[in-house]
């Protein structure tokens, strides 16, 4: 390579990031020169086309042949961070529709800059190669996130959302930022790759970086949202501006668990026989109370948030695997719950939107005050337990064979068990959507954008479910990028 082509080749492979800058920049400048009443219009739709162009140029200009490091070594340009981006612009898209729904966001310019703002963060974490620019990008991805969920100013609970948010995120970023200083001592390398190297020649001892090991797992927890650090997660879900709540539940989720796969897989290699059993455990106990404590809930949002927190378990069963199929199966499990999620979160905007409530309450007689949507949250639902012919049968499948194929039977055995205890709160609410309530009016007022939206997440959600080989293909495409170094 030449010196005159570099340059060229190290800004082709941020195409993506330099986008969303340059959209995010161009949503504040039409903020300024426009009324809000006609942004809530069209600033949402804007925002999405914007992003689809995005993406459109990342599939032409970023697309990986095979993985190198940019950037001084800071960047790894490969299969990982450009199928996570893919998710990540997904996710971003469909949250600036879901949000032209709701009246106190639709025409907020800043809200649309603060959401490309934190994906061009996610989208340079998942591409992530020395310690130095992974918590950089953390950051980058975490401040505009503490925004957005305490957007609404006079809400109390937003208000808490955000600040909850916030504290409980600089303890999980201290104790990162301590797992990695530990590295950084025992190795005196910051580069992910060369540390394993690094870590033997150094004689590194194992209790040590057992230690940094726990440190970091406390870190990237909180991005997954994965117990024992979920306590944040039912009280910003439920304060938060609902396209925001889906918006963290899946993007957000999807990048901590890129990290997470990229840092087991590339820098604790040799301790595989440790981090896959205490793995392993975190998945069963994030299933286990996740699980239990959506069974007492009485606010649809708090269940899903409970919900998630189960969700983050089963896929951890991929992780704890430790195999490629392991990660093929991790990376479609949060394709799948990125159409999902959004779905049903896309729903319940709409619902508090038109009723005023998140509670349970809100959804009865759904499908006498709209069929469709009652339809949208069954497909939803159905996808979250795992039933098919929905994304979420075939994302369960492939966890769950990773863990027999490792060797794994009892952690298998954990997720099956908690599948059926996760069906059951799911059929509960789809038993009051569904219940007949004399007296309610149909939902009205449902934006064509909103429709799209919607229409996008029930569709990708039977695909992902009944056209397996694309999404696979690009699931195993990170596997197999996770174990060249």
């Amino acid at each position: 390579m030449t010196a005159s082509t570099l340059p060229v080749t190290y800004i082709r492979a941020l195409v993506p990031e330099i986008g969303l800058l340059v959209l995010a920049g161009l949503v504040l400048g039409l903020d300024l020169f426009t009324s809000e009443a006609s942004r809530r219009r069209w600033l949402g739709g804007v925002v999405a086309i914007g992003i689809l162009v995005v993406g459109i140029l990342s599939l032409v200009f970023a697309l990986p042949s095979t993985p190198r490091l940019l950037w001084g070594g800071t960047l790894r340009l490969d299969a990982v961070g450009f199928v996570f981006r893919m998710i990540f612009l997904a996710g971003a898209g469909l949250t600036a529709l879901f949000a032209m729904q709701v009246k106190a966001v639709a025409g907020k310019g800043e809200f649309y800059a603060l959401l490309l703002l934190s994906v061009l963060g996610l989208s340079l974490m998942a591409s992530a190669a020395d310690l130095v620019m992974l918590f950089i990008t953390i950051e980058t991805a975490s401040i505009p996130l503490y925004v957005l969920a305490g957007f609404y100013l006079y809400d109390v609970r937003s208000a808490e959302a955000g600040l909850k948010y916030m504290l409980f995120g600089a303890v999980a970023s201290a104790m990162l930022l301590y797992g990695l200083s530990l590295l950084y001592g025992m190795s005196g390398t910051t580069r992910l790759y060369d540390l394993p190297m690094a870590l033997r020649q150094a004689e590194a001892p194992l209790w040590l970086i057992a230690m940094a090991l726990v440190f970091v797992l406390a870190g990237f927890g909180f991005k997954i949202a994965a117990v024992p650090v979920h306590f944040w997660a039912p009280d910003v879900y439920e304060g938060a501006p609902t396209p925001v709540t889906g918006y963290l539940s899946t993007a957000s989720k999807a990048a901590g668990f890129a990290v997470l796969l990229r840092f087991l897989i590339g820098a604790f290699a040799d301790q595989a026989s440790f981090w896959t059993l205490l793995i392993g455990i975190l998945a069963t106990a994030s299933m286990l109370v996740g699980n239990y404590l959506a069974l007492v809930q009485s606010n649809a949002k708090r269940l899903l948030a409970y919900s998630s927190i189960a969700q983050a378990g089963y896929i951890l069963i991929g992780v704890a695997a430790g195999t490629p199929l392991g990660a093929t199966g991790a990376v479609y499990y949060l394709i799948a719950y990125l159409v999902t999620n959004l779905a049903a979160f896309g729903i319940l905007a709409v619902v508090e939107q038109a009723i005023g409530s998140s509670d349970l309450k809100a959804l009865e007689g759904l499908q006498q005050r709209s069929a469709p949507l009652a339809l949208a949250m069954l497909v939803a639902l159905l996808s979250l337990g795992g039933i098919p012919p929905f994304a979420g049968f075939v994302a369960k499948l492939l966890v769950l064979g990773s863990a027999v194929e490792a060797g794994q039977i009892w952690l298998a055995f954990v997720g099956v068990f908690n599948s059926v205890i996760g069906l059951y709160y799911y059929l509960v609410v789809l038993k009051t959507v569904y219940r007949f309530t004399p007296g309610v009016e149909p939902i009205k007022d449902i934006r064509p954008a909103w429709r799209l939206a919607l229409g996008f997440c029930v569709l990708g959600i039977l695909l992902v479910g009944t056209w397996i080989a694309p999404w696979y293909t690009w699931a195993g495409s990170v596997a197999k990028a996770l174990w060249v170094y």
